[in-house]
């Protein structure tokens, strides 16, 4: 009975995730292998995208979600929020000079991300909002280059292409290097929340359990 209940307990089978482009690449993908070494007879199957699929009717077990939850029968548990910087490389810097002002980014070439229709963040393509001491500043903003990529914006920046807003994730390393500066450190950016999604009746399969307690503690709120 004891040997029973063990192999109950005991996480294995295969575990569908699914999470958005960014924050699987650059923070679950390498992450997960931690997790593999706790859980060695869990198979993960991972789909990276920006959609949102439907967890039941695509069979995933738990999701990574950006943005507002609809209200639905899933379990949101919070995560920390998926932040943004505004930088450029030393050579665009030395080349056009350092914005310090919101209004000064209208002289600057700033390279926008292409959000899809319907997205909360579509009008971020052509107005930047930064909150300072006066207040949130809206401000046009125009360059050489609008793109669905954020890997795509992230090497045009680092070969001096313009001025752009990236998440953490993707542009810590460089920032840490000194391949790309960190602007205007003074005003902050829009910001998104995220969850991790699962449903509940799900949960109670060690192979879930599991690997919800191990999402919360990598990037759950403390």
């Amino acid at each position: 009975e004891r040997l029973a209940e063990q192999a109950l307990d005991e996480p294995s089978g295969t575990l569908r995730i699914t999470a958005p482009l960014t924050f699987g690449s650059e923070k679950l993908a390498p992450a997960l292998s931690e997790f593999a070494l706790l859980c060695p007879r869990v198979k993960l199957d991972v789909v990276l995208t920006n959609r949102r699929p439907d967890l039941l009717e695509n069979g995933f077990d738990v999701a990574f979600r950006l943005g507002f939850t609809e209200q639905s029968n899933l379990i949101a548990r919070p995560l920390l929020a998926y932040t943004l910087t505004m930088c450029a490389s030393p050579a665009y810097l030395t080349r056009r000079g350092v914005p310090h002002l919101p209004q000064d980014l209208q002289h600057h070439d700033c390279l926008s991300f292409a959000y899809p229709a319907g997205d909360d963040w579509h009008s971020v393509e052509k107005r930047w909002r930064l909150t300072g001491p006066e207040g949130e500043i809206a401000v046009a903003v125009n360059g050489p280059m609008l793109i669905n990529s954020s890997a795509g914006l992230h090497q045009a920046a680092r070969t001096g292409m313009g001025i752009v807003m990236l998440p953490d994730a993707l542009v810590e390393q460089d920032l840490k290097d000194g391949k790309l500066v960190a602007l205007m450190p003074d005003y902050q950016l829009p910001s998104r929340p995220m969850h991790l999604m699962y449903a509940q009746d799900r949960y109670r399969l060690p192979k879930l359990r599991n690997f919800v307690d191990f999402a919360l503690r990598k990037w759950g709120k403390q």
